[in-house]
């Protein structure tokens, strides 16, 4: 999967791209855990990163899928900084936010081999019953494109 964010600052008039911003995306593997964060995944380092925008406030990922657990919809999580040092030092954060996946697409990916508890997670959760995304996705939710085959890419404006 590919993730292409295109981040937007919303001071003054007009939405303008903003350059050289740095964002810092994660989210859990096809199980469900977190690197960094749940058990045997507490010691590693995995599915994070950061990049900075170009001049045209653009930046992507190359990454997986990721899978469905208990009680939340599929997502990434990300925090918009003003610059690479900033996210380096995780202070002045402009904006934390998240990504939220279609539901055609996730029940497509989790037709596949390694995502079968997805399925079942899937099935009983909404972005309605989201803990996050229950008071509102329109801003969150990504364009997907692809396949399972060709892979896919996520597209997401992140106005700040």
């Amino acid at each position: 999967m590919t993730v292409k964010l295109k981040v937007y600052d919303l001071n003054g008039d007009a939405a303008t791209p903003l350059a050289g911003a740095a964002v810092y995306l994660w989210h859990c593997d096809r199980e469900g855990s977190y690197s960094m964060y749940d058990g045997d995944a507490s010691g590693e380092n995995y599915l994070r990163g950061v990049q900075e925008t170009t001049d045209d406030g653009t930046l992507e990922f190359t990454t997986i899928f990721p899978a469905c657990y208990a009680g939340r919809w599929p997502h990434m999580h990300f925090e918009v900084y003003e610059s690479l040092d900033a996210a380096t030092n995780a202070t002045n954060k402009l904006r934390t936010s998240q990504l939220a996946l279609p539901q055609d697409v996730c029940e497509t990916v989790y037709a596949t081999e390694g995502y079968e508890q997805s399925v079942s997670n899937l099935a009983r959760v909404s972005l309605d019953s989201d803990g996050i995304f229950s008071d509102g996705y329109s801003l969150q939710m990504a364009k997907v494109t692809g396949s399972v085959d060709e892979g896919y890419v996520a597209t997401l404006n992140v106005p700040v």
